[in-house]
């Protein structure tokens, strides 16, 4: 460790530590002693640091999902683990096209469901045949994570396996084991099969059931058989319980760090959940966080869903603290499992862009999830969006515009392991005028922890000192973002900290903006206006997506014909009217084109009416379903009434699918079943069709649903027949039915 102290961080190093008792430790988790003053716990929290683990694992920065399963042929989010596994009909797969588009994109590690909530397995187990070996693939000899394992070696990705603890196959199946009812006995793990020995020779003895003891057994088999995995990820989500089930976590953590000791672990005292599944990230990202018991003796981790987790006010409520840092975690698609090219949006790559530069810049590590599509591949659209991103973050922070400054020695040589100490004001100089728009920030975390709480860049400017951005804390990476500023001398001045700051490296860059992202909207009489996309995240950007065309920076093109948009399409000009179709749209500059847009619109609602509700609550009435604006909602009142809508559309369409987009108000309402009934006089219905959407309440995103054949209708009625996590009332924010 290259330990250079300035003078003045010397000094005040020495007269904070003189005024204390003893000095501290770091530790990855300090108990908090009934006797602690406020100061006392700050002190405490100051001198937490990762692991060696978790810190490799913040290294790793940009890690990617893979949802692969029996849900990408049947489309759905959550299987039910009644399906036969023959329906997973694969007949190829391209695991090292998986891998050169991960690599192309700047992912680190690579975390396949070798498991998801179906108990459907994609690997060779010993202990089921519900799983690809009951498939056609490869004549039920195939494995998925084996080729994936040795496509991610010849790319040089790391490897980490999800195994979800829930199990719809062992509930659903009458011999399962989930819930069976067994007792606790000692089990030998692995459990010896006939035929299928295995080269390591490591045995546990647990205390377990029948359901632990699979689960433990199927734990050793990829820990052992599918080479070094540096994460385990178990999901919190459970569709479904049976007889009580308990989990022995304090076993499968044993076992874990007894065969891969350089693995972390999500879910549990390792890595949490950032709270979404969107994207969004903190403006304030602590990972030294509170605890009333000691994570290292925990069985069951809530999910952390709160605004504020590692503020001084929730400090001062612990009685442990500890570092667990958190994953920003979304996919590339809407919804975790490939469904079709046609209808599933993928995310550009503004907004995963975006995203990457907030959550790796937000203290937390950013897990993208690219799921297959039934070929065995990423699709097209997907690979692009990986590529693109890839190449802008190399264009980015492959240069450090900070290179030749002068300055703090230790935080411009971009070595992790020195640091300066103590300074307040970071002062750095280039040899001739740069422009920047984007600073890295890093603390030495795993030698001091997360201290500073307050900063700010200054630039020096006609002769002055001028504020160019200011944030919170720092932590393991802070990325600032601000409109480009021209400069030779900079200055990070430190406004607050928790103890004496230990600043690691600074590093400048420039981002070269680009046409931004659009967004496509329609009044009730059928008006369609485009602008600059405003992201929904709580961190907006600058630049890429700008909110206003100033100096005319940029024009818009547009078509409604289904062909790409391009100079030679409608300059966009003004709002202009459309019946039911598609738009694309594309926004272009001096530097080139910014990413289509599309947008579906259906039928016009400017006739439209309410004929009938079963409730509406106060402040939401039934016609903000149709009122063509996402930010209002309809909110039935919670009776024992199936929740139902009717609106008559003013004439008769001839329809062939419909839109429902859930309010984002709150957590509830999602419509996750229900029936589509149409009618020609209001009073006679025939039903259309029954719908299913899944996942709604971790992304409330709009979801689509197309008949099997097209419905002639004036009148159409949408019955509600299940609503997300047992909710009690219905929220539609918009309704839309296509011609």
């Amino acid at each position: 460790m290259n330990k250079l102290f300035s003078l003045l961080g010397c000094l005040l190093y020495l007269s904070v530590t003189a005024q204390q008792k003893t000095e501290l430790q770091v530790k990855n988790t300090y108990p908090v002693a009934t006797t602690d003053t406020p100061e006392d716990i700050i002190s405490k929290a100051a001198h937490v640091v990762p692991t060696p683990n978790q810190y490799r694992a913040l290294k790793n920065e940009f890690i990617a999902f893979i949802h692969f399963g029996p849900n990408t042929f049947t489309r759905m989010e959550w299987g039910s683990g009644k399906e036969d596994p023959a329906i997973f009909n694969l007949k190829e797969l391209h695991t090292d096209q998986w891998c050169e588009a991960m690599k192309a994109a700047g992912i680190k590690m690579v975390l396949l469901t070798v498991k998801h909530h179906d108990g459907f397995v994609l690997w060779q187990s010993r202990y089921t045949q519900h799983g690809i070996m009951s498939t056609p693939y490869k004549n039920g000899k195939g494995d998925i994570l084996k080729e994936l394992v040795a496509s991610c070696k010849k790319y040089g990705l790391k490897m980490g396996v999800y195994l979800s603890p829930a199990d719809l196959y062992q509930i659903e199946n009458p011999e399962g084991l989930y819930g069976n009812g067994s007792k606790y006995t000692t089990r030998i793990i692995p459990r010896a099969v006939p035929g299928r020995p295995f080269s390591n020779k490591t045995t546990f003895k647990f205390q377990a059931d029948d359901y632990n003891e699979y689960f433990l057994n199927q734990l050793f088999e990829l820990l052992t058989e599918y080479g070094p995995m540096y994460e385990v990820w178990f999901d919190g989500a459970h569709p479904k319980t049976k007889g009580g089930q308990q989990y022995n976590y304090a076993a499968w953590r044993q076992l874990i760090h007894t065969l891969a000791p350089q693995a972390v672990i999500f879910g549990k005292e390792d890595i949490r959940w950032c709270g979404n599944e969107s994207g969004k990230t903190r403006h304030t990202e602590w990972n030294v966080i509170p605890y009333q018991d000691d994570p290292a003796a925990l069985n069951n981790f809530a999910d952390l869903t709160q605004e504020s987790l590692g503020s001084r006010e929730e400090l001062y409520k612990g009685r442990f603290l500890h570092y667990q840092q958190a994953e920003t975690n979304t996919s590339i698609r809407e919804g975790w499992f490939y469904r079709d090219d046609n209808f599933q949006k993928v995310r550009s790559a503004d907004d995963v862009f975006d995203i990457y530069e907030r959550a790796v810049g937000g203290n937390s590590t950013f897990l993208l999830n690219i799921p297959p599509n039934r070929e065995g591949k990423f699709s097209p659209a997907d690979v692009s969006c990986l590529k693109e991103v890839g190449k802008r973050i190399t264009q980015t922070y492959q240069h450090n515009l900070f290179k030749d400054a002068t300055g703090p020695k230790q935080v411009l040589d971009q070595d992790a392991e020195s640091y300066v100490l103590g300074t307040n004001d970071l002062v750095i100089t280039t040899p001739s005028p740069v422009t920047i728009n984007r600073l890295v920030l890093q603390e030495a975390i795993a030698t001091h922890g997360e201290r500073v709480e307050k900063h700010a860049l200054d630039a020096w400017v006609d002769n002055q000192w001028k504020e160019i951005a200011m944030a919170t804390n720092i932590g393991y990476k802070r990325i600032l973002r601000f409109p480009e500023v021209t400069s030779a001398k900079f200055r990070i001045r430190i406004l607050a900290s928790r103890d004496v700051p230990a600043i690691s490296n600074i590093s400048a860059h420039y981002y070269q903006s680009r046409p931004p992202q659009l967004q496509l909207e329609r009044s009730s009489n059928g008006m369609v206006s485009i602008d600059a996309l405003q992201p929904a995240f709580n961190w907006k950007p600058h630049g890429e997506n700008a909110l206003k065309n100033i100096g005319g920076a940029y024009r818009i093109f547009y078509t409604t014909d289904g062909s790409t948009p391009g100079p030679g399409s409608h300059e966009y000009t003004g709002a202009f009217k459309l019946a039911d179709g598609e738009v694309k749209a594309i926004a272009i500059d001096k530097n080139g084109n910014g990413p289509v847009s599309t947008q579906r619109f259906g039928v016009i609602k400017e006739n439209w009416k309410l004929q009938e509700a079963s409730s509406s609550a106060d402040g939401h009435p039934a016609a903000q379903a149709f009122d063509a604006s996402a930010k209002t909602y309809w909110l039935s009142k919670e009776n024992n009434t199936a929740p139902f809508i009717s609106i008559d559309l003013g004439a008769t369409h001839s329809l062939k699918g419909f839109a429902y987009t859930p309010q984002n108000d709150f957590p509830g309402g999602m419509m996750a079943k229900g029936i589509v009934k149409v009618s020609s006089d209001g009073k006679t219905w025939n039903t259309v069709t029954t719908f299913e959407f899944g996942n709604l309440i971790n992304d409330p995103v709009t979801r689509y649903h197309y008949f099997k054949k097209d419905a002639a209708a004036r009148y159409v009625r949408i019955e509600t027949t299940e609503i997300a996590a047992g909710g009690k009332t219905v929220a539609i924010a918009e309704l839309d039915f296509f011609e």
